[in-house]
């Protein structure tokens, strides 16, 4: 983007003017981030960083690839498409933000509030979402492929279509979500909650399954094939898993 007043390029307006040029009166030198807009906002802080105020920030696009964000407020941001590859989002609050397209690969989400996030067709290839709330987020053809999802609420998320390949899911709840032809090939759902899951179509391909809670779930058309489970596991009503392919662990 030009600057307005010097017509350099590297202008960014995160929050107010700042010129890449140290020779423009618009230069502040705050907002290093490449391709970061938005219009002024009251309640924002005018930097970013560890437990900045982000809040309805339009970062669409942006370059926050290793960005140190952690514990600030992207409550309803727009970071659609933005680049925040290795970035650290631990106990970040994400309620709400747009994150369609976004590249997450390997970012830190400890502990995040995805509450409502939009991370349709997101890379979280990979991410740390420990413990993360992403209840009622749309992860619809999101790449979670070797992601650590331990202990994070998914309760009623949208997972359609998503990319589970050996994800991390122990103790994870995941009651009400739809998981339809999602690929779960080997993936870890020791003791999660999958209560009411839509699981129709799903890949569960190898998935640990011991000690999951499946009652209620639809299975129907799942691949089970060499799924393990064990005395534990509790599977829908009627629901026979040795002849959907799955092996009962001693």
């Amino acid at each position: 983007m030009n600057c307005p007043t010097c017509g350099s390029t590297g202008f960014y307006n995160v929050f107010g003017p700042d010129c890449a040029s140290p020779s423009c009166p618009d230069f502040r030198g705050q907002y290093v981030y490449r391709g970061a807009t938005a219009a002024p906002a009251t309640k924002a802080s005018s930097t970013i960083g560890p437990g900045a105020n982000l809040s309805g920030a339009n970062l669409s696009n942006a370059n926050l690839s290793g960005a140190n964000l952690r514990g600030a407020d992207l409550s309803n941001a727009n970071l659609r498409g933005a680049d925040l590859e290795d970035a650290d989002l631990n106990g970040a609050n994400l309620n709400g933000a747009n994150l369609r397209g976004a590249n997450l690969e390997n970012a830190y989400l400890w502990n995040a509030n995805l509450w409502k996030a939009d991370l349709t067709g997101a890379d979280l290839r990979g991410a740390n979402l420990r413990g993360a709330d992403l209840e009622d987020a749309d992860l619809r053809d999101a790449d979670l492929e070797d992601a650590d999802l331990r202990d994070a609420d998914l309760e009623d998320a949208d997972l359609r279509g998503a990319d589970l390949e050996d994800a991390d899911l122990r103790h994870a709840i995941l009651n009400g979500a739809d998981l339809r032809g999602a690929n779960l090939y080997g993936a870890g759902l020791e003791d999660a909650d999958l209560r009411g899951a839509n699981l129709k179509d799903a890949d569960l391909n190898g998935a640990d399954l011991n000690g999951a809670d499946l009652n209620g779930a639809d299975l129907e058309n799942a691949d089970l094939t060499g799924a393990t489970y064990d005395r534990y596991t509790a599977w829908p009503a009627g629901f026979n898993p040795v002849a959907k392919g799955a092996v009962l662990k001693p």
